[in-house]
């Protein structure tokens, strides 16, 4: 199929949707997806491997968790991606299954000159203030009492958020909801929300682009985002009061005391976790797909994919700072297949 390219590494484009497309020589083992900009680094690398492996194509538009959420219930893909989770009763009303595939985390990021990564601290409350419009410099009291000692400008601040809809969001506002009042009854949490101030970019690409290419500005991106674009992250202050820096080991100890089978519908939010090196805003990004499948074959390839990823993705998740779901969780995962997941004549497909 021409035109059809392998994506390899990220392309910073504010304001534009990332996709990547791995074809295959059989077309009707193509499966398609959109949803989350949060997994797509992983999701590009597992389907460039797959590929390889299977000779089977993957199609994923990365055009954020809403947009995923409203193609998969239009049934205009395969399967849909979100970073915020649906609640059992939605599923249940649109006849959706849903699974995590994968754990990462949503952290703060500056451009302030001759500033290092990891080299700031920030609190939850702080950033709480910053984007609800109440902290505007860089050398407000707020920053300099948790900084002593660390060189800070006295400009404005510019803040970045998401322009569209997006679980990454939906985990930044959750995080600020839970450890700030004013800011969760001011703001609240959801994929999309009023921001009081700020500047939107479309995606984690078009959020790591801004905060790039604006000085002094601050935003969250997803920590592969960070990795790739070699930007400027902060520590954040967890729920045990210690600032912790983000990475795979911080991801994994906010997951880990995650009980997935007293979650309805596998509905569970990872921000502010309890543990010492626990980076408070740690989540799983969800596949989301029809139980009855009027494709079995194209619903079976999807399944497929992410069984393939669940058992040869590990090492190339760890290589860009995402968690692999722990082995009992992958099995519940697949049990759930079995048992849901069927064609036209309700005949399971897995």
């Amino acid at each position: 199929m021409q035109g059809y390219r392998i994506v390899k590494s990220l392309v910073i484009a504010a304001g534009t949707a990332l996709s990547f497309s791995v074809a295959s020589t059989a077309l009707a083992a193509d499966i398609t997806g959109a949803g989350a900009t949060f997994p797509y680094p992983i999701y590009a690398k597992w389907a460039e491997a797959y590929k390889k492996a299977t000779g089977n194509g993957l199609n994923y538009q990365s055009i954020g968790s809403g947009g995923g959420i409203k193609q998969i219930k239009a049934k205009t893909v395969d399967f849909g991606a979100s970073d915020m989770p649906l609640k059992l009763e939605e599923l249940d009303a649109e006849g959706l299954l849903q699974f995590p595939a994968i754990i990462g985390g949503v952290v703060p990021v500056v451009n302030i000159e001759g500033m290092e990564a990891g080299k700031m601290k920030m609190t939850g409350d702080v950033l709480a203030g910053i984007y609800m419009g109440k902290i505007t410099k860089w050398n407000a009291a707020e920053i300099v009492a948790i900084n002593p000692g660390l060189k800070l400008p006295a400009e404005e601040i510019t803040v970045v958020h998401r322009s569209d809809g997006s679980g990454t969001t939906f985990l930044w506002t959750d995080f600020l909801s839970k450890v700030n009042a004013e800011f969760k009854t001011a703001v609240g949490s959801s994929t999309a929300v009023k921001w009081p101030v700020g500047l939107g970019g479309k995606g984690n690409e078009g959020v790591a682009a801004s905060v790039k290419q604006i000085k002094n500005s601050i935003g969250y991106v997803e920590y592969a985002f960070v990795k790739r674009n070699k930007m400027t992250y902060t520590l954040l202050k967890n729920a045990d009061g210690q600032f912790a820096a983000p990475d795979d080991e911080n991801f994994k100890a906010a997951a880990a005391g995650a009980d997935w089978t007293k979650a309805p519908g596998m509905y569970l939010v990872l921000t502010n976790q309890p543990g010492k090196v626990t980076w408070p805003i740690t989540g799983a990004s969800f596949i989301l797909m029809h139980k009855a499948q009027a494709d079995a074959e194209k619903g079976k390839e999807v399944l497929k994919f992410f069984d393939w990823a669940f058992k040869n993705g590990g090492a190339m998740a760890t290589e860009l700072e995402y968690v692999s779901l722990p082995a009992p969780v992958t099995k519940m995962i697949e049990e759930n297949w079995k048992a849901k997941i069927k064609d036209v004549a309700g005949k399971a497909i897995w």
